[in-house]
Formats: structure tokens, sequence, C-alpha cells
């Protein structure tokens, strides 16, 4: 019943008296952390290893949690509508993690169980996602994030990604279309890379709490496909709502996956306009006219980003995100890429929606 290859058993032991008796399974698809489901006839959570090569001081991740669950959930006493989150679970002696024989942090939440969508089925459920998305910055506006510390520094500073992107490129690994192709999308689109930079210095935008990772398999959804509630709060930080709203764009809106074949990828319009319902359906009034706009720009330089990090990480020999195979990085890259270039061609009319 213990893969011990995954989970060793003084881990589970950490938590559970009986280990012997868990059945352990993996838990969703994530790029980063190693994620499983621990069950027995008296337990039901959920184990993460924290990957130390992206979370450098995992316990800022660790002590971060509960302060960002607990603060979502005290939120519920005041608002009609239920919001859900996970809650931290301690070890059997009390602590927030376990640290192994190898340096590794594990640590455990509740398991909400939820149905597990990788791409949407329909309008309504990107209105929902959207709605949920609203709701979550709503209620974690007034999060003191003084209180946080810093997860990923440097996480979504586009100029910072490309200067590392130059630097691990070298000229002879410009071999092949599709190192052509995607170094070629990264000139085009460069020229755009500094527009929040640009607006945060004039002070058309300011940092408040963002979750920082919502993309489509980080909400909670019913079997009805009704969103209730949202996951991984790892990188819950300040920064940009614009970041939140792009990647949640990017995400849900990109009906073929991450991982579909390069000629699928497009970006679905009526899914846009679904989920900017959903949202401005809570947060009608947070935006500006000029805020407004700069949504898009969050929409294609989120994707852009991704892409680039994507790529840099081949370059490097995949040392950030989890792959299966050589190329995978590579694959993904080319997907962010020509989904950035269809989101290009859809400017005008996401504009007209956003206004």
């Amino acid at each position: 019943m213990i893969d011990i290859s995954v989970v060793p058993e003084p881990v589970l032991r950490a938590y559970c008296p009986q280990p012997e008796l868990c059945v352990v399974s993996s838990l969703g698809c994530g790029n980063i952390n190693d994620t499983f489901l621990v069950e027995s006839s008296s337990t039901r959570f959920v184990l993460q290893r924290i990957n130390k090569n992206v979370f450098p001081e995992p316990l800022r991740v660790i002590q971060n949690f509960p302060l960002v669950s607990l603060h979502l959930l005290s939120q519920n006493r005041e608002c009609e509508e239920l919001f859900k989150v996970a809650e931290p679970l301690l070890t059997r002696r009390g602590d927030l993690f376990y640290r192994d024989k190898n340096e590794e942090h594990w640590r455990a939440q509740s398991y909400i169980p939820h149905a597990a969508l990788l791409t949407m089925s329909g309008s309504h459920q990107a209105f929902q996602a959207g709605r949920t998305l609203a709701l979550f910055h709503s209620r974690i506006r007034n999060l003191d994030v003084s209180c946080l510390q810093d997860p990923l520094p440097g996480f979504h500073d586009l100029a910072a990604y490309l200067e590392g992107f130059d630097g691990v490129v070298q000229e002879e690994d410009v071999v092949g279309e599709d190192i052509r192709y995607c170094l070629k999308t990264i000139a085009h689109y460069r020229m755009r890379a500094d527009a929040f930079l640009k607006a945060q210095n004039d002070g058309t935008l300011t940092d408040q709490p963002i979750h920082g990772d919502p993309k489509i398999d980080n909400f909670f959804f019913n079997k009805k496909g009704l969103a209730f509630g949202m996951l991984d709060l790892d990188t819950v930080r300040s920064g940009l709502v614009h970041h939140d709203l792009g990647d949640c764009l990017r995400s849900c809106c990109n009906k073929s996956g991450e991982a579909a074949d390069s000629g699928e990828i497009f970006f679905d319009m009526e899914l846009c306009q679904s989920l900017l319902e959903g949202y401005f359906s809570i947060c009608h009034s947070c935006f500006t006219d000029q805020q407004r706009v700069l949504i898009f720009d969050g929409l294609l330089l989120i994707t852009f980003e991704l892409g680039v990090r994507f790529l840099t990480d081949h370059f490097r020999g995949n040392t950030y995100f989890k792959v299966d195979r050589a190329d995978e990085n590579l694959d993904r890259a080319i997907n962010q890429f020509r989904l950035t270039n269809d989101i290009e061609r859809c400017e005008n009319r996401i504009k007209r929606i956003l206004l």
C-alpha cells in the first residue's frame, strides 16, 4: 500500500500512527511539488513534498499557508457564501511539517473532494471561474501581506526572466525550426515587456494580495460545474491583480489544454467573455478604464512569460518544471507562444469586452 520510493515510511508515520494501513496515490498534475492523497479507514488528507529547486526556502511556503488559509476561512463567518480552501494539518507531534533524512520538507492539508478540470467544457464553467477568482481577490484584499514571507522572490518579473533566458541560450542551441520559432516570438514581444513596470511607475497599477497561480486546475468545481473555492495557496503574495486575471484567462480560455498539439492551440473568445463577466459580477467597480485595458496586457504578457520560463528551463536541462521527457518544456514553450500569438490576434475584440 505504501510506495516508499516516493513517500518514505517515516513521513507517513509522522502523520499516521499505522502507516501500513494507508493507501497512497498521486494527486493532481502539477509541474512543481509532488502531491499525494493518503487514505485509510480513519483519515484522508493531502501530503506534499515541497520542491526545493523551486522554493529554496520551503519554510516560507509552509509558514505562509496557515496565515492565508485561516484568513480566508475567517471571512466565511462574515459572508453568506462559503469559500472553500484547504486547512493545514499538523504532524502527530504538532508541527507544521516533517523534514526527512534527505532534508526534504513535507506538509499535509485537508482534502476537499472536487471535480478536477483540465479544460473548460463551456461558458458556464468559465463564468464560475471568473466569479470565484473575484471572490478570492475580494476576500484576500485585507490580508496583511507584511506577515507573509515572499515564497518566490522575482516571481512575475518578466525583465528578469528575459535576462535569465539571455544568459542561458547559446549560439549552438539555435538549431531546428521549433527553436527558431521560439526565438522569433521572444524577439517580437520584448518591446511590450515593460508595460506593467511603466504602469506601476506612473501609479496606474498598485500591488495587492494575489493568488499567484489561478490556473484552471487550481479551482474547486463540483460535479454540477459550480466553482466553490481555490487550492494551491503557495504563491499568495503581494502583486498585481492583472497577473492573476491574465493567468486565469490564459489557462481557462485554451480549450485544448496546455499539453495539446501546438496546431490545436487557440484562444477561445466565448470563454474569455464569460470569464470576464463572472469576474466583473463581483469586482465590477474595482478598475478604472485604463486599468481595464491593461487586463489585456496581463493576459498577453503572462502567457508570453510562461513560454519564456518553459524555454529557459529546457535550455537549463529541465531543473524547474517537472517533465516526463527531454523536450517536454520545449513543447510547452511552443504552446504558450502559439497562444500568445493568437491572443494578440484577438486584441481588439478582447479590449471591446473590457470596455
